[in-house]
């Protein structure tokens, strides 16, 4: 009988093509054993969601990559999750590539997101490829496609890319990779709808017609996602700076406005007509599981129970 739960998708492009949504979540590597076990804690928590896939990125300058690795092969083979594999240019060589890559393969991971990455040095740095690596994340999608059946994504952003001369050239990026065998895009973080909107008008003129997912990340420290916001050149806006400002010495209630105003962003672009939303969860479920429950999401039986 169905219960109304969601549906465990193997290929998300395939999902999206046929009109479904894709819910996703994105965690951060962690930096030693006790990080990763805390990790695994919140894992273990949004899976009672099941979700259509989440992913782990890799730390600064590529570090971390082989925990990265070995977390997303244990997603695969322990959890009934979908994983999509991280995967960037940085300080790899083809040959690294390549390995990471049968690395997933053997392990069952078939969604592969694959992206240039910050440079080496940290944003804001110039762009410097391994000797023996790629340029751009467009020489990774071709890469990947090559060597197996992999459901190719890649990143995108409401905003100019720090390295671009303008937002058509980020659009015809965009298509370029769509040409290459990407088969949908996730956003970087952003707050504001309207941005994201514009992004899918600029990306249907220049015919990138892949499912873009938005990205999103609940609020619930001021600092932080200030912080955030410079490192990936996203702007907060005015409206939103001055409601966090004003409760600026109450964490409580600087969480209340940041939850208040992701559910309403997240509202906004579904009912917009959005395939879906991404989750940077910065390794935490309560603030996802709360967002779940105020959009009335889909859910498996007993996912309220994982709420404290």
């Amino acid at each position: 009988m169905d219960d109304g739960s969601p549906t465990l998708v193997e290929s998300i492009s395939e999902l999206l093509a046929g009109g479904g949504r894709s819910f996703s979540f994105e965690f951060f590597p962690p930096k030693d054993d006790a990080g990763e076990e805390a990790l695994w804690v919140s894992i273990r928590r949004l899976e009672a969601l099941a979700p259509t896939f989440v992913s782990v990125t890799y730390g600064a300058g590529g570090s971390t990559r082989d925990r990265t690795v070995r977390i997303t092969g244990r997603i695969a083979a322990d959890t009934t999750l979908t994983p999509v594999g991280h995967l960037t240019c940085v300080s790899a060589s083809t040959s690294d590539l390549r390995g990471v890559v049968g690395q997933y393969a053997a392990a069952g991971v078939r969604n592969i997101l694959a992206l240039r990455g910050d440079p080496p040095g940290g944003p804001g740095r110039p762009w410097t490829a391994h000797p023996s690596g790629l340029d751009h994340a467009v020489d990774l999608v071709r890469l990947v496609r090559r060597l197996g059946r992999f459901d190719v994504g890649v990143a995108t952003s409401p905003y100019r890319h720090p390295e671009s001369p303008d937002l058509e050239h980020d659009a015809r990026v965009l298509a370029m990779k769509a040409e290459a065998g990407a088969r949908f895009a996730i956003t970087q973080l952003f707050f504001d709808a309207g941005a994201y909107f514009r992004l899918l008008e600029r990306a249907e003129r220049h015919s990138a017609t892949i499912p873009i997912i938005p990205g999103l990340m609940p609020i619930t420290n001021l600092a932080q996602i200030e912080r955030f916001a410079v490192l990936s050149g996203t702007p907060v806006p005015e409206k939103l700076t001055r409601r966090l400002h004003e409760v600026a010495e109450d964490p409580a209630a600087v969480r209340a406005v940041g939850m208040e105003a992701a559910t309403e962003l997240a509202d906004d672009l579904l009912s917009g007509g959005a395939p879906g939303l991404h989750f940077y969860t910065l390794n935490r479920s309560t603030a996802t599981l709360e967002i779940y429950r105020a959009l009335g999401l889909p859910t498996r039986r007993g996912a309220d129970r994982a709420l404290p």
